[in-house]
């Protein structure tokens, strides 16, 4: 499992480098670089803490993709999700190309910060909720989890995911790169409402959970 944690890790870089220097049509990308410095060790922490900690979550988080999604729903759910995480990247990129904006550097930084703020909120979920797979599903044993960050809110992995996002064009020196979040943010409500008629259906105590815990992804608003 270590080994093919490892592989799969290894391949992270290569599809970062691709998504990020094609569009850009050059190497000479400081930001990039940094981006994906500051992506590629964030993961790395994470996936050494689970390999330590927690391997069958490690094992769960392995399993990701629209082909691992046993929901037909969450199958395309995913694929446009994957398409617009896609374009956070692809569009900084081409704005880099063409110069459509200019970002401060204190701005860049900032990007970075959030992307590293991302990753410390996944670790919390991982460390809280060791059932947190990569996929919608119920496994043997699974009870609902409330404490910590969920006792918060119900999606805290989501709300993670949208602070990386967010940061992400700012990272990467791209004012126009925010034009994804709207659709970011549409990608994952739409996921999180699906998962949540899933749980509600085979997660037994899930009902009241949600009755508790009023905002699913943004305290006080949402």
């Amino acid at each position: 499992m270590h080994r093919r944690a490892a592989g799969k890790f290894l391949q992270l870089p290569i599809i970062l480098a691709v998504l990020l220097f094609l569009p850009a049509g050059t190497v000479r990308y400081w930001q990039a670089w940094l981006f994906i410095g500051v992506f590629v060790v964030s993961s790395l922490a994470i996936t050494i803490y689970l390999a330590i900690e927690d391997p069958a979550l490690l094992e769960r988080r392995m399993r990701a993709g629209p082909a691992a999604e046993q929901e037909k729903s969450q199958k395309i759910i995913m694929v446009v999700a994957l398409l617009s995480f896609a374009a956070t990247g692809a569009l900084p990129a081409l704005d880099h190309r063409f110069g459509w904006s200019e970002v401060p550097v204190s701005v860049v930084i900032v990007g970075d910060a959030l992307i590293v703020l991302g990753f410390f909120g996944a670790y919390r979920v991982l460390k809280e909720n060791t059932y947190s797979a990569s996929t919608v599903q119920v496994t043997s044993g699974q009870r609902v989890i409330s404490t910590g960050p969920y006792a918060l809110v119900r999606h805290p992995m989501y709300s993670s995911a949208l602070v990386m996002l967010l940061g992400i064009p700012l990272a990467l020196g791209s004012w126009w790169g925010l034009i994804t979040m709207p659709f970011n943010i549409a990608a994952i409500a739409w996921r999180l409402l699906d998962e949540e008629r899933f749980l509600c259906r085979n997660l037994p105590g899930y009902v009241q959970y949600r009755e508790q815990v009023r905002h699913r992804l943004l305290r006080f608003v949402w």
